[in-house]
């Protein structure tokens, strides 16, 4: 269990996040929307404020960004989202896919897309959508994936922008969040 803690507000939410050792050196602050819808919507509405006009259609990796890319699509009017699974299924054709590496995976992992969504990304404005971008090995794989469907990428966005991904200026995010040393 956590000893420690970081108070975050965000789209009018507070939440006590657990700062948890990642490396001997490197903690970062546990920010999990997953269960939490008033969260989730908050974040979704705050963020559809500041979303590129021409996007089509929102691409989020699998696992914590689903719930984010439901509230967001709904807050758009958009009929549709697409995630970015972590492995092939059985029920996929033509299935595409990129190699991962997050601050939070330990190991690479693969991001694929089935066979039925390249048909919906290509020749579409893609916003490519995550709950935290830290390093921006996730967003740099499913950029990968949107140009091998044929699609176009208008934007990143994000609810927290983590380390020195809060200093970038070609990403969309509600709140910076930092790192942590694991060793205080």
């Amino acid at each position: 269990m956590a000893d420690r803690f970081y108070e975050l507000t965000v789209a009018g939410c507070t939440r006590s996040l657990p700062i948890l050792n990642v490396t001997d050196k490197l903690a970062i602050a546990g920010f999990i929307m997953l269960g939490d819808p008033d969260l989730t919507l908050a974040c979704a509405k705050e963020l559809a404020k500041k979303i590129p006009a021409d996007t089509d259609i929102i691409l989020t990796a699998e696992t914590k960004g689903i719930p984010l890319a439901a509230d967001l699509a709904r807050e758009l009017g958009m009929p549709r989202y697409i995630v970015a699974r972590k492995s092939v299924k059985a029920y996929m054709e033509n299935a595409i896919w990129v190699e991962d590496i997050s601050i939070t995976t330990k190991g690479v992992q693969n991001l694929c897309l089935d066979g039925v969504d390249v048909d919906r990304i290509k020749g579409k404005n893609v916003l490519l959508l995550d709950d935290v971008i830290s390093t921006g090995g996730s967003m740099k794989a499913l950029r990968e994936l949107t140009e091998k469907a044929g699609g176009k990428v208008v934007g990143e966005a994000c609810v927290l922008a983590e380390g020195d991904a809060s200093k970038r200026d070609d990403i969309i995010f509600l709140e910076p969040l930092p790192l942590f040393d694991a060793q205080d």
